[in-house]
């Protein structure tokens, strides 16, 4: 018998073709490394790492390290999350974050602390829901759902960035305003806005690519003088039906806990809550 063992590698598709199934296999809980190791394999060579943690051969968590710092986790007992905090700390990496799913990523936080001194804030939590039945909004607000072309991109861009100043993310602020929209989260997005009829765009939408057979929805965003109509319940319903039309088998998307108003909004249109995920930042003493 294989003892459980953490294997590292910077080769993305020689992960891929040993943790892929396992990473598809629950594709709703594993939206984030999907998309995250998907961006890696499509950046080429780079300053990252990723690895699986193995039982007998068989596939059951995974990791990775981005360049931006960022460490992603798959569910972790207490037990895999610190021999993983162990083995990265004596390979001497310095994660700047960790996300994942709400234990785990607070069981790596308290053995990565343990481990290296490190003092972790939480800078986000959120809900992640799953779409069940899909059900349009009730009243439906007139209009229609408009995909963006290359002639939307100056606005895309600008709502992302009201988007981003209304929920305090200033990594992705900075990005933007370096002209360094590709490398932001957003880059990679198909954006969609629902358009009165008189073709003014009130609200926005946006999912990822299928991968894994799932699509998330990111980010939906009204600006405030549009809100109050049913524009955002019109265009998540709209991307979350063409996902569907894709192929996709699991849509998901995060809702901020604190937002009673979204959270309602998209249980109406039949999402699920599956899980809560979590992130971490973390501080050193010394240069990290």
């Amino acid at each position: 018998m294989l003892p459980d063992h953490w294997h590292l590698t910077t080769d993305v598709e020689d992960f891929l073709a040993r943790a892929g199934a396992f990473l598809r296999s629950r594709p709703a809980l594993h939206t984030t490394p999907l998309t995250d190791v998907e961006k890696l394999r499509l950046a080429g060579s780079g300053d990252h790492l990723l690895g699986r943690l193995e039982t007998d051969g068989e596939v059951r968590a995974v990791c990775y390290l981005t360049p931006r710092g960022r460490l992603g986790l798959t569910p972790l007992n207490p037990d895999d999350a610190d021999a993983l905090a162990a083995r990265l700390s004596a390979l001497g990496h310095t994660p700047a974050q960790v996300v994942a799913d709400q234990d785990t990523a607070g069981v790596f936080t308290s053995a990565w602390q343990g481990h290296t001194g490190a003092t972790p804030k939480l800078f986000w939590h959120t809900h992640l829901y799953r779409l069940g039945a899909l059900t349009p909004p009730r009243p439906h607000p007139e209009g229609r759902a408009h995909l963006a072309g290359a002639e939307d991109r100056e606005l895309v861009v600008r709502r992302c960035r009201e988007f981003c100043v209304e929920v305090g993310e200033q990594p992705s602020i900075d990005l933007i305003d370096a002209g360094s929209w590709d490398r932001s989260r957003f880059g990679d997005r198909h954006f969609t806005f629902w358009r009165t009829p008189d073709g003014t765009p009130v609200s926005m939408a946006a999912v990822t690519s299928v991968t894994g057979g799932m699509v998330r929805v990111d980010p939906v965003h009204t600006p405030p003088r549009f809100r109050g109509h049913g524009y955002a319940g019109a265009v998540t319903a709209a991307v979350s039906r063409a996902a569907l039309r894709a192929d996709a088998t699991d849509v998901v998307l995060f809702a901020d806990p604190a937002n009673p108003t979204s959270n309602a909004l998209y249980q109406r249109l039949g999402y699920v809550r599956l899980t809560d995920c979590a992130g971490y930042r973390f501080t050193y003493d010394g240069p990290a």
